[in-house]
C-alpha cells in the first residue's frame, strides 16, 4: 500500500500544465491532462534528461534531449533511444490536494 504525500493544490496545475516536485530525493513530474493527474519520475531512462521539459502530445511526453517518448499514464518507454520505462506514481486528489503514492 503506498504512502501518499501532498505535492500541490489542484489550482496550481491547471489543465494542460505540469510541474516538477522534489519528493524524498526524487524529481517527480505531475501532469494535468483534461483534469486527470499523472505522475512519473522526471528522468529519461536513456540519459537522465528532464522529461517534464519536453513536449506533451496527448499522453506521450518526449524527452527534449534525444526524442525518446514515454506514456505518462504507465511510464512505458514508447520509442528509442529509451527501452526501459520511467517510474510512474499513483496519484489521488483529496480535498483539492494532489497526492503522490510512494512505496516504502
Amino acid at each position: 500500500m503506498p504512502r501518499f504525500v501532498t505535492v500541490a493544490n489542484t489550482a496550481e496545475i491547471g489543465p494542460g500544465e505540469r510541474d516538477v516536485f522534489d519528493v524524498e530525493d526524487m524529481y517527480i513530474a505531475v501532469f494535468n491532462v483534461d483534469g486527470t493527474y499523472y505522475a512519473i519520475e522526471d528522468a529519461c531512462t536513456h540519459d537522465d534528461g528532464p522529461l517534464a521539459e519536453g513536449d506533451l502530445d496527448g499522453f506521450e511526453i518526449e524527452c527534449p534531449r534525444h526524442g525518446a517518448r514515454f506514456d505518462i499514464r504507465t511510464g512505458k518507454a514508447l520509442s528509442m533511444p529509451a527501452v526501459t520505462p520511467t517510474r510512474r506514481f499513483e496519484v489521488r486528489v483529496t480535498g483539492g490536494e494532489i497526492q503522490i503514492g510512494l512505496e516504502d
